[in-house]
């Protein structure tokens, strides 16, 4: 009852944390309760057998565990793939795919591990199998866990007459060791930490711990009483008062972690408790009992159902789609889950149990190759039509320049779905590989191109920043074609060029990316100093910088920390020109308003004032009050008057949540010529 009822609990906060992320925004415990329950029930069953028989059926407990997950994990990466090929913009078929074959694999952690150690992937748009990574973390925790249980018994019968004596001193090992593993990756690589699966191990110790303990230990009425109220208050303070921003797992997860592993234990050591009638509740039982079809099927709907209505979810929407989400998963444990586990021809030989999962993944991976095909090749007719668009007198920001007379400067885009010919991060035959003198970490950030066509007076210029300096790159490259310039670049995405000291990227405090960029801007720094270019072009998401204020207000902070890197330069001759920041997308609209609203992007204009708020780089140039500083502003070429677009001239001005499509900032580079006048020290 208690567990069923832990499960419910788990998904109900999966679920509202997903549907309503402003409310309840610490609703992501719940798959570390889903973790210390997976922990505690696999331990139960295994020790069962191993303490019971001496032995352990290895291949038929993998063959119980395919036919009891994969019929509807399998069932729904199916059915989401096909969703998205059918509704979601081509551009979103290829990460998807790849993730889908990734969580048909259980390996979609690891995945999304590794893409988050590009600054880019930090903005990519959700897939329709991303929750995945739980499960690939569970199936990882399978594979290794039997071996090691059976190993300790065998080991315990072997040297020690108390057999259980060296599984519990290896769990608590590999609790304590995980558990330190969890703090130190958390607090020096966040994202990294979150997926990877030994930083999640001790969740899984720490329930099966707890079935080793309910077995020696006894408590009373009132102290079992009270340990479930503690455990549930736990659980419960951790979804409301965690955020996004929390270090987490690290120490944070300790709570929800330890707070379910008290009702675990208050549960198996007595009964009829106060708590239990609450939780012998039948919607409470039912919800538990659809838990795994519930969190397989929500987040695809989630991500599919505005494509579908069109627009955003509204409140009513998502509890609209949260009733759906339960329709399915009831029919999905009814019609799949329960009959695959029970499949008599399946289960009466193992490896017919392997056999049919190969087979679906052979599947999955077929279809994900299609998909992924058919989206290279949307992607090289999207690259066509641009091509013949771009000489038009009304295309992209042309449409806004003085004196144009456009007839619909602000209707569809020719090609609104992003591809690879839109990516900001696209180096031309110009650019050779990166060097290894600028390094972040094991991150290499310096790139010189060189378009002076063998010419020995051409001017060197450099471009320094973040990734929104790199959504420059083509504009300055078509001026850099132009002037003939020798170009270098050195950029870390998430990273200030500023004499401050550095905390982390979007309110999330990172000391490892913190003591990573600190020691890059100081090595850049110096290193434009030292090249003495005619000029350095800077720019970065300001806005979204923590530095610490010392006192002061941070964006002042901030403010004279550019002042002081800048001035570094302009008194070495060196002129600075700050590309100020575009306006702001999704901050200030949907992020797939594009996508929702193609054939009338209007519809996604937002006031110039609240599109473009004031920018610490913006307010610096100022501050500094040197003619060798200077802001380059080309928001006209964003915003009119009033407002500020996603389509301009037909062209889509964004590439995703905050960076500018490659097209339109190529279409950029006569104004920004224009605004940078002659070079020369």
């Amino acid at each position: 009852m208690d567990i069923q009822a832990l499960r419910a609990v788990a998904i109900g906060l999966v679920l509202a944390n997903h549907l309503f992320p402003g409310r309840l925004t610490g609703g992501y415990v719940g798959v570390d309760v889903f973790f210390v329950i997976s922990g505690y029930l696999i331990t139960a069953h295994l020790w069962k057998e191993i303490s019971g028989t001496g032995k352990l059926r290895i291949g038929r407990f993998y063959a119980r565990r395919i036919l009891r997950l994969l019929p509807a994990a399998f069932l729904v990466l199916v059915v989401a793939l096909l969703t998205v090929a059918i509704w979601l913009p081509f551009s979103r078929w290829s990460e998807t795919s790849q993730q889908v074959l990734g969580s048909a694999l259980y390996l979609e952690n690891w995945l999304l591990a590794a893409n988050s150690i590009d600054y880019s992937a930090l903005t990519a748009d959700a897939t329709v199998a991303q929750h995945y990574w739980s499960l690939s973390v569970e199936e990882q925790f399978y594979l290794i866990w039997p071996w090691l249980l059976f190993g300790l018994y065998l080991l315990g019968r072997r040297f020690w007459r108390a057999r259980i004596l060296p599984v519990v001193v290896a769990l608590i090992a590999v609790l304590l060791g995980s558990l330190l593993c969890s703090i130190l990756i958390t607090e020096f690589s966040k994202p990294q930490a979150y997926f990877v699966t030994p930083v999640r191990a001790w969740e899984f110790a720490t329930g099966a711990l707890v079935f080793f303990l309910a077995r020696r230990l006894r408590c009373s009425f009132t102290v079992c009483t009270s340990m479930a109220i503690a455990g549930f208050a736990a659980i419960a303070l951790s979804a409301f008062w965690f955020s996004p921003t929390t270090a987490f797992p690290g120490y944070a997860a300790l709570v929800p972690v330890l707070g379910t592993a008290l009702v675990i234990l208050s549960g198996s050591l007595a009964k009829d408790l106060p708590t239990d009638r609450l939780l012998a509740w039948a919607p409470v039982q039912y919800l538990g009992n659809i838990s795994y079809s519930l969190y397989l099927w929500h987040w695809p709907l989630i991500v599919v159902a505005p494509f579908v209505v069109g627009a955003p979810l509204s409140g009513i929407g998502k509890l609209v789609l949260a009733v759906i989400a339960v329709l399915l998963a009831a029919l999905s444990k009814g019609l799949i889950e329960d009959p695959g586990r029970h499949a008599l021809w399946l289960s009466a030989k193992p490896w017919r149990s392997f056999l049919a999962m190969l087979c679906a993944m052979a599947l999955i991976a077929g279809l994900a190759s299609w998909q992924t095909a058919s989206a290279n090749q949307r992607a090289d007719q999207a690259a066509q039509l641009i091509q013949q668009q771009e000489t038009l007198p009304c295309y992209g920001p042309r449409a806004l320049a003085p004196g144009a007379n456009c007839s619909d400067p602000f209707g569809p885009a020719k090609v609104s779905t992003m591809s690879k010919v839109n990516q900001y991060w696209n180096l031309p035959s110009e650019c050779g590989s990166a060097l290894d003198d600028l390094n972040a970490g094991s991150t290499k950030t310096h790139v010189v191109c060189d378009f002076s066509r063998g010419n020995p007076e051409s001017e060197n210029i450099w471009v320094v920043g973040d990734s929104h300096a790199e959504q420059w790159k083509a504009a300055l490259f078509e001026v850099a074609r132009q002037q003939g310039w020798k170009v270098d670049m050195a950029m870390l995405g998430g990273c200030a060029i500023a004499d401050v000291k550095f905390l982390g990227f979007e309110g999330a405090r990172d000391p490892g990316l913190a003591a990573r960029c600190s020691t890059w801007q100081k090595s850049v720094t110096s290193a434009v100093t030292k090249a003495k270019p005619a000029a350095v072009f800077t720019s970065m998401f300001a806005r979204r910088m923590g530095v610490d204020g010392v006192g002061e207000e941070p964006n002042r902070a901030f403010e004279e920390g550019l002042v002081r890197t800048w001035k570094t330069w302009s008194e070495s001759g060196i002129r600075v020109l700050v590309l100020a920041d575009p306006p702001l997308n999704k901050d200030v609209r949907p992020g797939d308003c594009l996508n929702l609203k193609a054939s009338k992007p209007v519809d996604c204009a937002v006031p110039r004032t609240t599109a473009q708020p004031p920018d610490p780089m913006s307010q610096a140039v100022g501050l500094a009050s040197d003619p060798g500083i200077r802001l380059i502003d080309l928001t006209n070429y964003f915003c009119d008057k009033t407002l500020c677009y996603v389509v301009i001239g037909g062209v889509s001005v964004y590439f995703d949540a905050n960076h500018l499509n490659a097209e339109y900032s190529k279409l950029l580079a006569p104004y920004l010529n224009e605004k940078i006048g002659v070079l020369g020290h």
